[in-house]
């Protein structure tokens, strides 16, 4: 890309201030469109396959609510997370009793967290997609603590019901892998997906 080109602008396919911050670290023009997707999945599907896919289905909405109204260098990134622990994928909890539930599940026990990542390039749909995994491994909780983390009210729009760039980083006891992964957007990966687009970062 030459210097007296203008930056192509990144679309990020999520409402979630998190991968909103992050995607900003690359230092490029963004643009916010949340996706409204399905993000139903069989449950055969391996925890990369799910979020590789989800992630996808994000992008490509995006890509089509802007047909003809983006720049046409544009790439629409979407994202998706999920926390895995012994084969059981969780996604974000559906209320408190099931984010107690994952919270006592995850007490004292490591676990993955998968991110997926999705690029499309709004002249051509010309796809990146890959993913990351980390280990987490949780400090063993009490049941009053896990009843008062509940009680902020953070981990219900969380996979595994946890946030760790918030007052979830209490619960962590170790992290093997890129922390970024954990918080929702693996900026590294990203930034390594859009040099196949000729994208520099700086």
């Amino acid at each position: 890309m030459s210097l007296h080109q203008a930056a192509p602008t990144l679309i990020l396919a999520s409402g979630s201030p998190r991968r909103q911050e992050l995607i900003r670290l690359l230092g490029l023009p963004v643009e916010v469109v949340p996706s409204n997707v399905d993000e139903d999945t069989p449950e055969d599907w391996t925890p990369q396959r799910i979020v590789e896919e989800l992630a996808h289905r994000k992008a490509l909405s995006v890509t089509e609510q802007l047909a003809g109204r983006a720049s046409v260098d544009s790439i629409v990134v979407g994202s998706d997370t999920i926390v895995v622990l012994d084969n059981e994928v969780m996604g974000k909890p559906r209320d408190t009793e099931d984010a107690i539930r994952m919270l006592e599940l995850l007490s004292g026990r490591t676990h993955e967290v998968y991110t997926g990542v999705s690029c499309v390039r709004v002249s051509d749909g010309e796809t990146v997609t890959s993913h990351r995994v980390t280990r987490v491994r949780m400090r063993s909780l009490t049941a009053e603590q896990i009843s008062r983390y509940v009680a902020t009210g953070e981990p219900n729009d969380k996979a595994g019901a946890y946030g760790i760039q918030e007052i979830g980083a209490l619960l962590v006891e170790s992290i093997d892998g890129c922390y970024f992964n954990v918080v929702g957007l693996p900026v590294s990966l990203l930034s390594e997906m859009l040099e196949k687009y000729g994208i520099s970062t700086p």
